[in-house]
């Protein structure tokens, strides 16, 4: 009896140790902006400096097959606080809505697990200030949707000095006139909080949002905790410091600017992951690394950001179009130097943050990403269902959908001289050169019917199937 006390005694001094707090990991979801396929080292980019990443792909799991829920970068954010796809909650492209509310975020499923919940960088999912609530689009910042702490722009700023237009830039925003060194959009492009920002804007925009995110780290490490970190880079206007672009001495100015600001990203997350480590709490940490789409359309047409050996760019719905480099890591679970080409996507982070943090989804909530621990440890080795993509611009009828069955892709696309619908295999063609939609005509009938099913249960989603008010 004496004996058994004693082991009593011993699991319940051992009990708080496996407390709800212990075992729901932190997350932090890492985001770049446009960044290419090929746009880093662990990807065998032959220029581009990308140490910390690549360090983290080699510690954790590299992704060599994982894909945007869109070619552009609205729709793929709401994917990954969702885990559905854009079609299902309404932002189809750039600055046609916000997230609505009804919609329930991966935020507002931690918080309801004691999570402190923060955001940091490019929201784009609706507009942040108060006083654009009659713009176009919705004001639907972050704290409508399950964030406590946030720092935050509607949409791209400069990669360097991001409250000031760069000298030469006659892009989006200027009426094709150069407004360098005028204020871009204002001059206080983030909100804290609900307030414009005026202070610690200067240099380089990884580094401005990173200096936001340490301080919520620090403040939460006794509690799990969400850090969403969206950079800009390398989204144009894309600018890099001078001690970023002498580093590519070779390079012409484009590259040295979008090298140098992808490298300066890079030397950033590296900052995180020591902070992490002098915190203590790098094995209690996932950390999740991809970015939004391909490659942007110019830069790519000029050879200077990269698709890597896939087809297409931002905008396009080709592999180069979807495919982002992806990598994750977490100290003493995810063994070093794992790879997996399962198909994944941004709508798997969800289903499986929410996992991880104990949070059971409501089950008649269409969710349409997996679990991804299975696949990186191993025991899942193929993705089990079919994977949707789609994008509209609302505007001269240009829009775009695919279906990935098993290995075999269907891509369609409206453009204002017309339209073509697409076969592929994906196995053994990649570089998506040969349609088979004349050769395959059943399977193509197959897919056209998977897709115009799943474009309806979204389009059912869409008009509020799923929302209770």
């Amino acid at each position: 009896m004496n004996r058994l006390k004693h082991v009593l005694l011993a699991v319940a001094v051992a009990l708080p140790l496996f407390s709800s707090a212990a075992q729901t990991p932190n997350i932090v979801m890492i985001m770049a902006d446009d960044l290419g396929w090929g746009d880093v080292g662990f990807n065998g980019h032959p220029e581009l400096k990308t140490p910390n990443l690549d360090l983290m792909a080699q510690s954790g799991v590299r992704f060599d097959r994982f894909y945007a829920a869109a070619p552009l970068c609205s729709p793929t954010r709401g994917s990954c606080l969702t885990g559905r796809y854009p079609f299902r909650f309404g932002v189809l492209a750039a600055h046609t809505g916000g997230m609505r509310v009804g919609e329930t975020t991966v935020a507002e499923m931690l918080k309801k697990r004691g999570y402190a919940t923060g955001f940091f960088g490019k929201w784009h999912l609706g507009w942040v200030r108060e006083a654009d609530r009659d713009s176009r689009g919705f004001y639907s910042p972050p704290s409508h949707h399950g964030y406590d702490e946030w720092f935050a722009t509607t949409s791209a700023v400069p990669t360097w000095d991001p409250g000031i237009t760069p000298a030469g830039w006659k892009g989006f925003g200027s009426g094709k006139v150069d407004l360098g060194g005028q204020p871009w959009k204002g001059g206080m492009p983030y909100v804290h909080n609900g307030n414009e920002v005026a202070d610690n804007l200067r240099g380089d925009d990884s580094r401005v949002i990173m200096d936001r995110v340490i301080p919520f780290i620090e403040k939460n490490r006794n509690q799990p905790f969400l850090a969403t970190v969206w950079f800009h880079t390398p989204h144009e206007p894309v600018v890099a410091g001078e001690e970023y672009k002498k580093r590519y001495p070779k390079a012409g100015s484009l590259r040295q600017n979008y090298y140098g600001c992808i490298t300066a990203m890079d030397e950033q997350i590296g900052r995180l992951r020591t902070e992490l480590r002098k915190l203590g709490i790098e094995k209690n940490t996932v950390l999740l690394f991809c970015s939004d789409n391909g490659p942007a359309d110019g830069l790519a047409k000029k050879g200077i950001a990269s698709a890597g050996p896939f087809k297409g760019h931002k905008h396009t719905l080709y592999e180069g179009g979807l495919l982002v480099p992806a990598c994750a890591e977490w100290p003493g679970v995810i063994k070093p130097g794992t790879a997996t080409d399962v198909r994944c996507s941004t709508v798997d982070f969800v289903p499986t943050i929410a996992k991880l943090a104990g949070y059971k989804i409501a089950g008649k909530l269409p969710i349409d990403g997996i679990d991804l621990m299975p696949v990186i440890d191993g025991t899942q080795t193929a993705r089990g269902r079919d994977l949707f993509f789609g994008y509209m611009r609302l505007s001269d009828g240009i829009d775009g959908k695919a279906l990935i069955s098993g290995d075999y892709k269907l891509l369609t696309e409206a453009t204002k001289g017309g339209g073509q619908t697409l076969l592929f295999d994906l196995k053994k063609d990649p570089g998506e050169t040969t349609d088979l939609s004349q050769k395959m005509p059943e399977r193509f009938i197959a897919l056209s019917r998977k897709l115009a099913e799943i474009e309806n249960s979204c389009r059912l989603s869409r008009d509020g199937a799923d929302y209770k008010y």
